[in-house]
């Protein structure tokens, strides 16, 4: 599994923009990737700053290069 940083190159070296981890993290729990909970999480049951649409397709293109998701 390809690991945060690697992610963020990818997408800023393919679509020149920069991802928050937060975004990732985000569209990992929505592509059924299971995660750890991170330690400084505010709220349990919502994203304080979900995935913006405009970068989520960008974000399931890295999950597909890196094998993290099928590329359905």
């Amino acid at each position: 599994m390809a690991t945060y940083k690697e992610i963020q190159i990818y997408v800023k070296e393919k679509y020149g923009v920069g991802l928050k981890t937060c975004w990732i993290a985000d569209m990992k729990e929505k592509s059924g990737i299971v995660t750890r909970k991170a330690p400084n999480r505010i709220s349990e049951s919502e994203r304080v700053f979900p995935c913006p649409t405009q970068h989520q397709e960008k974000i399931r293109d890295a999950f597909k290069h890196f094998h993290m998701i099928g590329s359905v």
